[in-house]
């Protein structure tokens, strides 16, 4: 009887290890997630990227930001992509995601998944996956994404107050970061993201003009290139889209952004927040002589980034409403 007792003991404790396993397995994300159930995923989004980054050079900066800006208020959870609905305003109408656009890609990546596979992938997961295309298409690296991200159903403008702004210090910035176990080496290699894309003058206009009462534009910019830059964005600017690329060579991938930025020729005081602490500055010299070593870095920070858990816990059939 005693052996007996311990045998069932035994299986029972094993039958608790494997449920455990299994219960963390389906948790975790995995490259192989749609091995089976939707095989051809990664290619009907990469075609949906692909067809649209042919029509529009600016969509590859859209899908990235909409990738950070997901993952930043909730967690990766596609709660970007969802609509307003009666009283609630949602993310996308949050003053930070006023300028996101490219929702359409993620749209017609869906209705394509949905024809192939239905029910199975989530929006969450298509966001992740166009990200990475929207690099490598752009002449960046690409990568593995891990996926089996579940999409939620809560999406609040309000929220949208947690995104790092453009006018942040370093402190701030690592805070920010911080709170979604991301380091200062994220924090660096995710800015350069920035090699992608355009700002609009409302987000660097504290620089040019009125930066202090001592000084009317920034020291640390470069001279002749804020000059440029007042030229673009004066004081009282009534262009609704005047702006400026982030760097010199807007629709490619590349390490550019890193070298503008030591040259006192970045936009955002977030980015010239980079140089202010000696850790920060020396991998900016880093990634500014080294694109190999970059495009390294940046993948891992983007598998990291992609990785910080939401509150989804379903596949929206439409990734712009909840059933």
């Amino acid at each position: 009887f005693q052996k007996l007792a311990e045998m069932n003991v035994y299986f029972l404790s094993l039958i608790l290890t494997v449920i455990l396993v299994i219960s963390f397995n389906t948790e975790a994300l995995s490259p192989h997630y749609y091995d089976h159930s939707c095989p051809q995923a990664d290619q009907i989004v990469t075609n949906a990227v692909k067809k649209a980054m042919s029509n529009d050079k600016t969509v590859a900066a859209a899908l990235l930001r909409m990738h950070f800006h997901d993952c930043f208020v909730r967690g990766c959870d596609a709660s970007v992509l969802l609509d307003s609905k009666g009283k609630n305003k949602a993310e996308k109408d949050g003053p930070p995601n006023i300028s996101l656009h490219a929702f359409y890609v993620i749209d017609n990546a869906k209705k394509a998944l949905e024809e192939q596979c239905p029910g199975v992938v989530s929006c969450a997961d298509i966001i992740s996956l166009a990200a990475r295309d929207a690099v490598a298409l752009s002449g960046g690296p690409t990568w593995e994404v891990p996926k089996g991200r579940k999409d939620g159903r809560v999406s609040k403008a309000i929220e949208t107050r947690q995104l790092p702004a453009p006018t942040f210090n370093i402190s701030q910035l690592q805070q920010s970061f911080g709170q979604r176990g991301l380091s200062m080496h994220d924090l660096v290699v995710l800015s350069g993201g920035h090699t992608l894309g355009f700002a609009h003058c409302s987000s660097f206009q504290n620089r040019i003009n009125n930066f202090s009462t001592q000084k009317q534009v920034d020291p640390t910019l470069n001279p002749s290139f804020a000059a440029s830059l007042k030229g673009i964005c004066p004081a009282h600017n009534k262009a609704k889209n005047a702006g400026a690329t982030m760097d010199a060579s807007t629709t490619s991938f590349d390490n550019i952004y890193y070298k503008m930025l030591m040259q006192g020729k970045s936009l955002f005081s977030s980015d010239q927040a980079l140089l202010t602490t000696p850790s920060t500055k020396k991998l900016v010299a880093k990634y500014a002589t080294s694109m190999e070593e970059y495009e390294r870095a940046f993948v891992k920070s983007m598998i990291k980034m992609s990785s910080i858990s939401g509150n989804g816990n379903e596949v929206r059939l439409n990734c712009r409403r909840v059933r």
